[in-house]
C-alpha cells in the first residue's frame, strides 16, 4: 500500500504496516480511542497488541462508570470517528448479532431506552405480559 510503512510491534515482535507516515493516509490506529497513557519507550504496537491494551483501559474505565454519572462520562469525548470496531464498540454473539458494549453506549452519551445488554445507564426493558 502507498504511503505504509513498515513497523515492529514494541510488545510482541509482529511485523505490520503503518499508515502515519503519509499524509493523504490515516493509520489504522486511529480507529481506536486514545486513552492510553503517552508512554515514549514504546514504539507502536501491532493490531492485535494495541486493541488488547485499549480494551483493558477501557474495562478498567468502565468499571468507575455507574448510573448516576454515565451521562457526563470521557468516553463521550472519543465519538470523533463513525466507524466502529469489533471487541472495542461491539462484539458479534453466538447468534450472529451485534452486541454493543458499555464503551459504544457511553461514546452515544445517551441512553435509547431499548434494554441493552451493556447499557451503563441502568435502565432495565420491562416485559410486558
Amino acid at each position: 500500500m502507498s504511503g505504509m510503512k513498515a513497523k515492529t510491534c514494541s510488545v510482541c515482535g509482529t511485523s505490520f504496516d503503518c499508515g502515519s507516515e503519509s499524509s493523504d493516509q490515516n493509520c489504522w490506529c486511529n480507529d481506536y480511542p486514545p486513552i492510553m497513557p503517552l508512554d515514549f519507550s514504546q514504539d507502536c504496537r501491532c493490531p492485535a497488541c494495541l486493541k488488547i491494551v485499549v480494551q483493558e483501559k477501557i474495562a478498567e474505565y468502565v468499571q468507575t462508570v455507574t448510573p448516576e454519572n454515565a451521562s457526563n462520562n470521557m468516553a463521550k469525548d472519543f465519538n470523533t470517528s463513525s466507524k466502529t470496531v469489533e471487541g472495542i464498540d461491539y462484539y458479534i454473539n453466538d447468534d450472529g448479532n451485534f452486541v454493543f458494549t458499555a464503551w459504544y453506549h457511553l461514546k452515544r452519551g445517551y441512553c435509547c431506552r431499548n434494554g441493552c445488554k451493556h447499557c451503563p445507564y441502568g435502565y432495565v426493558k420491562q416485559i410486558s405480559r
